[in-house]
């Protein structure tokens, strides 16, 4: 008997608050096949397509076949969207080298356009991908009320609302504040890299650096001496024995 979708609370988030932006660059692009479409406003479909969801595809990434029905009529975008998470490029990029939780945030955010609400949405989700498995999650989530009402079948989805209220600018980009890649394999695949940071901030320009003979040129070298002198005596007065310590000459004939 499959578990029941574990109830969450939504959150008032940017994406379901009604807006009244104008048009600009940061309003995203809707991209649909409701209206006539030309070869090249299908390509951009496609483009945009991947790019929500891979964020960029390799040649040896791309769906063929998935892209010929699209084209055909054959499917709708929903069905190709569906397509897409459930390949082998998206299973092995994000599935694969993530845990559930982390999973969960990155299909809500690429599918359904938005954050996800709260830790108890993360393990509601969590719960149908052990329970269902990818394909079921996958079905939920698209046949689910908040992806039909904002996408429908013919609409690519996009980042909803990115431009935050009251002239605050606009949030990051999906990929940018949530990487592919967890923090463990980021570390084991050798990147964000460090060295290269350091060397960019500590550039100098050609005419400043020191020339020939500069002294400033030498300042790393005479930091770097560390001479060895013996350590000064401690000896404290009261113990000093005057006659003894103090040496005097003995003159000839004289007792």
């Amino acid at each position: 008997m499959p578990l029941p979708l574990l109830t969450y609370t939504p959150s008032s988030q940017n994406q379901r608050v009604a807006g009244f932006e104008i048009a600009g660059d940061e309003k995203p692009k809707i991209y649909s096949t409701d209206n006539l479409l030309s070869s090249t406003e299908f390509d951009e479909l496609i483009e945009a397509a991947y790019r929500q969801l891979f964020f960029y595809a390799f040649t040896a990434d791309r769906e063929r076949f998935l892209e010929s029905q699209l084209r055909n009529g054959q499917i709708t975008v929903r069905d190709f969207i569906r397509g897409l998470v459930l390949s082998n490029t998206f299973r092995k990029s994000f599935y694969e080298l993530n845990n559930n939780y982390r999973f969960v945030e990155q299909v809500v955010q690429r599918v359904l356009g938005r954050e996800v609400y709260n830790e108890r949405e993360k393990i509601a989700w969590s719960i149908v991908v052990a329970t269902k498995g990818i394909q079921g999650f996958i079905d939920v989530l698209l046949n689910s009320e908040e992806y039909l009402d904002n996408f429908g079948d013919s609409t690519v989805p996009y980042r909803r609302r990115r431009v935050l209220p009251s002239g605050g600018g606009t949030e990051l980009p999906t990929d940018i504040r949530l990487p592919r890649y967890d923090a463990y394999y980021r570390a084991k695949f050798g990147f964000p890299q460090i060295i290269w940071q350091t060397e960019v901030r500590r550039f100098i320009p050609q005419d400043k650096k020191p020339k020939a003979g500069d002294p400033s040129a030498f300042l790393s070298m005479a930091a770097g001496i560390d001479p060895q002198v013996n350590a000064p005596q401690r000896v404290s007065p009261f113990n000093i024995d005057i006659e003894k310590s103090v040496p005097y000459r003995k003159l000839a004939g004289i007792r």
